[in-house]
């Protein structure tokens, strides 16, 4: 993200820069531009506004330079399981009628499998292969509530794998098969409330394997939203990632609509 950049100080008492040479100035200037290009910006440095909060768990702002967007070159997953119930009370709902219709039966579904670098993450790899085909689809119909949404996951993430896309949703399927949903998301029937580190606990106890910080809970209205868990690159292990823990839902209890 990049902002303007900042005339250069004509003067030695140019304000900000007091007493500083021009040249110094100059070049203190054109390094923080450079910086800026990198990394968030923070209230007051090079003059640069703070930028807005993230809307997710994942911030999007940093990146790793020239090789960032390189397909391959991340440093571990997130595999995303949304709450059908949930996310069929917002407005996004209107584009998903099949998966929101009245008695779809739907609870924790794939969203996606992000491949994520220790902050930040890429997308949109590889233009040129953003279309998969009619037989790598094959290979995700049971996996997403949409064929719409394994063709955007792909576009916008698998391309980021640095595979095929038949072996991103192999990939995908082998993610979703290794965590186990607890007990009462299979069975919810009833409207429940939940605390977000509840939720977590939860999946811990049903996925031995899984520890604190390897997952986040999302929530928008105050409403349980998505599941976040983080695997290896090699989809062998859970993973720590403690920044999408962290930046997780904050709400102190947040409702799980019922299973319809």
């Amino acid at each position: 993200m990049t902002g303007p950049r900042p005339a250069v100080p004509r003067g030695r008492a140019a304000a900000g820069w007091g007493a500083l040479p021009l040249r110094v100035a100059a070049v203190a200037l054109a390094l923080c531009a450079g910086l800026a290009a990198q990394v968030r910006p923070q209230a007051g440095m090079c003059g640069l506004r703070r930028a807005a909060p993230a809307a997710t768990l994942i911030d999007y702002a940093q990146t790793r330079g020239a090789a960032a967007n390189t397909p391959g070159n991340f440093d571990f997953y997130v595999f995303s399981l949304s709450w059908s119930p949930g996310f069929c009370e917002t407005p996004a709902a209107e584009r998903a009628r099949g998966q929101c219709a009245s008695g779809s039966q739907l609870g924790f579904v794939v969203h996606g499998l992000w491949p994520q670098y220790t902050r930040g993450f890429p997308s949109d790899c590889s233009p040129a292969g953003r279309v998969p085909s009619r037989v790598a689809l094959e290979g995700a119909r049971d996996l997403y509530p949409s064929e719409g949404l394994a063709r955007h996951e792909w576009a916008k993430h698998g391309t980021c794998s640095g595979k095929s896309p038949t072996d991103y949703f192999a990939d995908v399927r082998r993610a979703r098969d290794a965590v186990a949903i607890p007990i009462p998301f299979t069975t919810a029937k009833e409207q429940q409330t939940w605390a977000p580190i509840d939720i977590m606990r939860a999946f811990i106890a049903a996925n031995p394997r899984l520890r604190p910080g390897m997952l986040g809970v999302a929530c928008q209205n105050g409403e349980l939203q998505e599941i976040r868990i983080c695997f290896t690159k090699e989809l062998r292990e859970f993973q720590a990632c403690p920044r999408i823990s962290r930046q997780g839902c904050r709400a102190a209890e947040i409702s799980v609509p019922p299973i319809h």
